[in-house]
């Protein structure tokens, strides 16, 4: 359905050749500029997403990891890529619950798994670029010498989450020791030195040498246990995506340590609901998709880990429609974990489709924002915390350890209908993205939305107690879920954040949708 041209709201990006869309314009036009110079789409999401960790550094940079789903040329087939690092060898569980804690500290070194975004641009570069390495990252070299002027959500970020900035990364991310204004100029010359070192030495630039000394020095002084050996360790791989169906659409995950299984089974319990005969913005279809959130969510914490999902389990018809049969329509539950004890007995995104129709889904990011405000001293990189995302309940699946990878929030996604490939998305937002990625399928599904209205809908998201609604609920319907015994709060920001490329599967041609709750824009030619 058309939109209302007299009232706000984005028009869908439409384009014959390629396109880009992610949560900066100057990434999305860089990210063009590649393809209009004969690069591919990993050549322009590779360029991409590095520039993204000048233009946003709270959300994303080298120090953090990534995940990539990519069709190969004129291919429905999908890769998956896992570029997410593994905790230090001598990550020792038992010694930080001896030192008090009962889940893993946010802002201290023991959160710091070994960076493995690099190594996975580098090996996308190697396995299916085009332009090569140096190439793909020349624009990023280039604005974070430069400069670039501070984009308006950005700089709601940068000064909500200032005090997230310890020691040496407040003197390299604060301006004059405050966040900067939109508009201010924002140079990282230390990137920029770095970017150079990778695009000539590849993966060794920053996994060995300098660069992994600065790292290992400033993590080690905090307390940390990495060594050089554990950077040189460090590998991204190959693994087979998951799937699951929800109406006419295939959705397409990356398997764990990913938490795409748990989109699927969020899903799959939705799936036992008429959906589409509910208002999308009305209480009854927010409170079911509170309730199959919780479910799905307890089941990730449950089973989610590096190596030993229980994918059999979560993935199971069977299961999502036992959990389904736990939701009152009337009533919030108030303890998933025990009501769903028998069925169970047994976490910055670009995406790019080129003119030869090879599409990248790529999300790439340091956790929560600044990560964990460790920042090296020679090039201050900004280590994340993903290994934050580990448990500390000793033999749980996801428990702490050496050379393991913690579950992650971060999921990019694809969807297939019949067979071919529809439209590579993402949603940004640390926990919600399975829920995200969730209703923007079902607004797809049960509403005909088109994927830029199916980003504009206001979101809602039970997260740590709370129902979290954005001011897009009315004053009726938040009441109204109050009444169901929901926590309701409204949102203090926007949840979360949206990107999506359509391939008509008629003409081909592309149809771009981006997230008005960030800077970005979808851009082609």
């Amino acid at each position: 359905m058309p939109r209302d041209f007299q009232l706000p709201g984005r028009s869908a990006v439409f384009a014959e050749n390629g396109m880009c869309a992610t949560s900066h314009p100057l990434a999305a036009k860089v990210a063009v500029q590649m393809l209009e110079a004969g690069g591919n789409a990993v050549d322009a999401a590779i360029a991409g997403a590095v520039l993204l960790g000048i233009c946003e550094p709270q959300m994303t940079g080298l120090g953090g990891d990534c995940f990539v789903l990519l069709t190969p040329p004129g291919e429905d087939r999908i890769v998956a890529l896992n570029g997410s690092g593994r905790g230090p060898a001598a990550l020792d569980p038992d010694a930080l619950r001896t030192q008090g804690h009962t889940v893993m500290p946010l802002r201290e070194a023991a959160s710091v798994t070994v960076p493995g975004a690099v190594d996975a641009f580098c090996r996308l570069s190697e396995d299916w670029g085009r332009m090569g390495l140096a190439s793909a990252l020349a624009p990023a070299v280039h604005y974070a010498r430069a400069g670039v002027p501070v984009a308006p959500r950005t700089a709601f970020d940068w000064a909500m989450h200032r005090d997230a900035l310890g020691g040496e990364a407040k003197r390299r991310y604060l301006l004059d020791g405050a966040p900067p204004r939109a508009g201010q100029m924002f140079r990282a010359p230390m990137t920029a030195e770095l970017l150079t070192l990778i695009a000539t030495e590849g993966r060794a630039g920053f996994y060995e040498g300098a660069a992994a000394e600065d790292m290992v020095a400033c993590l080690r002084a905090a307390g940390g246990s990495h060594t050089l050996e554990d950077f040189a360790a460090t590998q991204s791989t190959y693994e087979n995506p998951i799937a699951g169906n929800y109406g006419p659409y295939e959705l397409v995950e990356h398997p764990p340590n990913g938490q795409g299984a748990a989109a699927i089974l969020l899903a799959n319990i939705l799936s036992h609901f008429d959906i589409a005969s509910l208002d999308p913005v009305g209480a009854e279809r927010a409170h079911l998709e509170a309730e199959a959130t919780k479910l799905a969510y307890d089941a990730r914490n449950r089973f989610i880990a590096d190596g030993g999902t229980r994918l059999d389990h979560l993935l199971s018809p069977h299961t999502a429609g036992a959990l389904a049969a736990l939701i009152d329509p009337g009533r919030a539950m108030s303890a998933p974990a025990q009501l769903s004890e028998q069925v169970h007995r047994d976490t910055v995104y670009i995406t790019v489709v080129d003119r030869d129709r090879m599409a990248v889904s790529l999300i790439y990011s340091i956790f929560h924002p600044f990560g964990s405000g460790i920042a090296s001293e020679r090039f201050g990189v900004l280590m994340h915390n993903r290994g934050a995302g580990f448990s500390l309940e000793a033999g749980h699946p996801n428990e702490a350890g050496g050379g393991k990878r913690p579950m992650h929030t971060i999921i990019p996604a694809m969807l297939r209908r019949k067979g071919r490939l529809l439209a590579p998305f993402g949603v940004m937002g640390g926990a919600y993205q399975a829920t995200g990625h969730a209703r923007f399928v079902s607004n797809l599904a049960d509403f005909g939305m088109t994927p830029q209205d199916a980003i504009d809908m206001p979101r809602c998201f039970f997260d740590a107690g709370e129902l979290r609604v954005e001011r897009g609920y009315s004053d009726a319907v938040r009441a109204d879920l109050a009444g169901r015994g929901h926590t309701v709060t409204v949102s203090p920001s926007p949840i979360g954040g949206a990107q999506a490329i359509r391939i008509d599967p008629d003409s081909g041609i592309l149809e771009g949708a981006s997230d008005p709750r960030k800077d970005g824009c979808a851009l082609g030619y």
